[in-house]
């Protein structure tokens, strides 16, 4: 239990439980109560160890809480100094501009309000009754910034760890290094508070207990029991005793229902979801490998038309019997349970290449087809023989059978050369423009996070010939899509060969991109519309002419 100077707590209410002043916080902002969770989380800031971590899920306000819980400090202790460390100098001024906007607003603080010759700027400020001091009252800094030069009795390090400084090993382990500077700015019996969602399943936070920390952990639902022992003890007692009774729950229902979590899920992905939303890190097998066939829809496909709508479903019915399966035991092909009557031709089609060189590696390449946010893959494979006439040839000749309206080349090989020599037999066989992506972000992280949200929504078709095809051509099963797409993971090099992966990926993606557009697209012509419906009932208004008339005025 860490309080501030417990001298000076008198018998105001509201120094003795924060809870009281998180409610008045609350209230000054026209913010509903706070939830039972956000409650807890004050209470365990009150009254928590030294050396503590605070877990929670994304949109629970842990960082207003833990502002509000700055200013709690002072309202008790305004002699208390304390360091704001975040991944960014901009986070971490954010948290305390927000802390003297507190300060400023809520009336009973008013006496904390900095006053004329004390500091008082976003990086470092004063409180009114505390005494001259090297250090200010409040100072916020980043995480690479300069830790020392001030001491501190309380540490708040808000989400120090982000995906920028933390998606290597390397980056991991300077980030680890950097916290080690707390101890040099710490007055004695001084407390550290970590704030923090995992980004990894190697997160820092993880091994922060070996340094002597105690973790708690607020996830988005309650966990089931298999799921609660990857916790190792560190849910809150809060979680814990209604884990029981509550099992697969939203832990806070009044701010994300159950299919709000479940819409996020399928976005995040499962893996996403587990560390954003579940805190858990440690990832079971089936989280490991996120692309799982089950996901997928199998048809025969038209080669030139799709359905207008479809879906899918898991049971023994809508399993696929006669195809190849290389996914792992259970991991099985369902065709869709329903197909709308009306078919109608594919808005477009995109042939995706990720060249080789003529080393083992394969030149890969994918065709989908997208139909109403629906996309179809119609071809998938890879040729030996890297860039060789034989392999442009063919590729120039897919394009024109599956009548592409695109074609999208890896550039990062050979730097573009392999477009420039494509280039010459598509225009001899089906001119068709020819598009370079270049990647600058690791292949598998990329890969999944393309295919994942598409896959879980039972939005990417697969051909049934496809599947055949694909087994057949593989030399070996590690060259097999689906080989590929069941054994990847985030490791960096998880699998040997990606080829006809990474080909399914780009043109994946290529359409994702694409509906994205168009959906922005679509809503400035919907603004544009009803700018232009106003105008016409004005014209209609100011001339007196019925609209049938005014078709052809002026």
């Amino acid at each position: 239990m860490a309080t501030p100077n417990t001298t000076l707590v008198d018998n105001d209410p509201i120094k003795k439980d924060f809870r009281k002043f998180l409610w008045i916080v609350w209230s000054t902002l026209n913010l509903p109560d706070p939830t039972p969770i956000q409650y807890d989380m004050g209470s365990y800031l009150q009254t928590g160890p030294r050396r503590c971590v605070v877990e929670a899920f994304r949109g629970i306000g842990k960082s207003w809480i833990t502002s509000a819980y700055v200013v709690w400090l002072l309202y008790c202790d305004p002699q208390h100094k304390i360091l704001v460390v975040s991944a960014s100098k901009e986070r971490a001024d954010a948290f305390s501009t927000f802390t003297k906007r507190l300060i400023n607003e809520i009336e009973i603080l008013s006496h904390l309000r900095t006053k004329n010759g004390q500091r008082d700027s976003v990086i470092a400020f004063d409180v009114g009754p505390s005494l001259p001091d090297h250090s200010p009252s409040v100072k916020s800094v980043g995480i690479n910034g300069q830790l020392t030069g001030s001491r501190a009795n309380t540490i708040i390090a808000d989400d120090v760890e982000v995906s920028n400084n933390s998606a290597t090993q390397t980056m991991r382990d300077k980030l680890s290094e950097a916290i080690k500077e707390f101890d040099a700015v710490l007055k004695p019996n001084g407390r550290v508070i970590y704030l923090g969602t995992p980004q990894t399943e190697m997160s820092i936070y993880n091994l922060l207990p070996e340094r002597g920390y105690e973790i708690r952990i607020w996830p988005s639902r309650y966990p089931t029991d298999k799921q609660a022992a990857m916790y190792q003890g560190r849910l809150a007692p809060f979680i814990e005793h209604r884990r029981a009774s509550q099992e697969g729950m939203p832990t806070e229902p009044d701010r994300f229902t159950k299919i709000d979590l479940m819409e996020r899920e399928a976005s995040y992905g499962k893996a996403g979801f587990a560390l954003q939303f579940m805190l858990d890190t440690t990832l079971s097998d089936a989280d490991k490998y996120p692309l799982k066939l089950s996901d997928l829809c199998v048809a025969a496909l038209n080669p030139r038309k799709g359905w207008a709508d479809l879906a899918w479903a898991s049971g023994p019915a809508q399993i696929v019997q006669d195809v190849p399966v290389v996914g792992f035991t259970g991991d099985k092909f369902y065709r869709p349970m329903w197909f709308s009557d009306e078919m109608y031709e594919y808005t477009g089609a995109v042939l995706a290449i990720d060249p080789s060189g003529r080393g083992k590696d394969e030149t890969a390449y994918a065709v989908v087809k997208m139909l109403n946010g629906y996309l179809y893959a119609t071809q998938c494979g890879g040729f030996k023989g890297g860039y060789d006439d034989k392999t442009l040839t063919k590729l120039a000749n897919l394009a024109k059978i599956e009548k592409v309206s695109m074609i999208v080349v890896e550039s990062n090989f050979g730097d573009g050369m392999f477009s420039k020599l494509l280039s010459p037999f598509v225009n001899k066989a089906y001119p068709v423009s020819i598009e370079e992506v270049r990647h600058n972000t690791q292949k598998e992280v990329r890969i999944i996070d393309t295919l994942e949200p598409v896959m879980m929504q039972h939005r990417l078709i697969i051909d049934e010939k496809l599947i055949k095809e694909d087994y057949e051509s593989a030399p070996e099963p590690s060259y097999s899509l689906f080989y590929q797409m069941t054994r990847l993971t985030k490791d960096r090099g998880a699998i040997i060969h990606d080829d006809r992966l990474e080909a399914l990926a780009m043109a994946v993606n290529y359409w994702t991109e694409q509906m994205d557009a168009d959906s922005e697209t679509i809503a400035a012509q919907q603004k544009l519309d009803a700018f232009n419906g106003e105008i016409q009932r004005f014209i209609d208004s100011a001339v007196g002419r019925p609209k049938s008339t005014l078709d052809n005025w002026m």
